[in-house]
């Protein structure tokens, strides 16, 4: 890989769809070298697709550890080893630890389907048609001690319809998804995005005054 690609590392739980779209991405001049994808479930589908990908995988499987500061231990030990300028949580099912989110602050992000700070947690869709909002989406945010939380970086939104269900809203949201992550990612592989204090900066500024247009902070 050249020497300008960010080198990151992609953590999933389960089919890792958007870890797919930040592959296909990659392939197609996303400036990132994936070292690899790390799931804590050794049945988790996307891990098959990685490695088809050559893209190296590991299973740190969170039941082997009696405690979940073991088990964050030992996954931080097997990131570090592939020196990452940045960790992508792509549908990681496990709440992470305050110490483990800080020894990655400001190069550590996530992807949630919902337009932030609304829906935090599971269920996002069923929530969000129970409440009756008129739109619907998905935000990449900066990870920190908070679930769901972090400074939003980018999120995509979409209106909801009438006859809308939850698994029809889900199914277009993740096309969100898979087009705003790998745009985010882009951002910090290019030097442009980064975290300070508790405040996303896009080209040196918040990023609800330098998102390009289109994009919705």
């Amino acid at each position: 890989m050249s020497a300008a690609r960010l080198p990151i590392v992609v953590l999933i739980s389960g089919r890792g769809s958007n870890m797919m779209a930040i592959v296909e991405a990659a392939r197609v001049g996303l400036p990132v070298d994936i070292r690899a994808v790390i799931s804590n479930r050794p049945d988790a589908a996307g891990l098959g697709f990685a490695a088809a990908a050559g893209v190296p995988t590991e299973v740190i499987d969170h039941t082997a550890f009696p405690s979940r500061e073991d088990f964050e231990h030992a996954l931080g030990q097997a990131i570090d080893r592939y020196a990452p300028g940045l960790v992508v949580l792509a549908g990681f099912m496990r709440v992470l630890g305050a110490d483990f989110v800080r020894r990655y602050r400001g190069r550590l992000v996530n992807i949630h389907p919902a337009l932030l700070p609304a829906f935090p947690g599971l269920d996002t869709h069923r929530r969000a048609l129970e409440s009756s909002v008129r739109e619907h989406g998905a935000s990449v945010h900066f990870v920190t001690e908070e679930v769901d939380a972090g400074p939003v970086i980018v999120q995509a939104r979409i209106p909801v319809f009438p006859e809308e269900t939850a698994q029809t809203l889900a199914a277009r949201v993740l096309e969100q998804e898979h087009r705003i992550y790998p745009q985010a990612i882009r951002w910090f592989a290019e030097g442009r995005l980064r975290l300070e204090g508790n405040q996303a900066l896009l080209d040196d500024r918040p990023v609800a005054s330098s998102a390009p247009a289109g994009v919705q902070p």
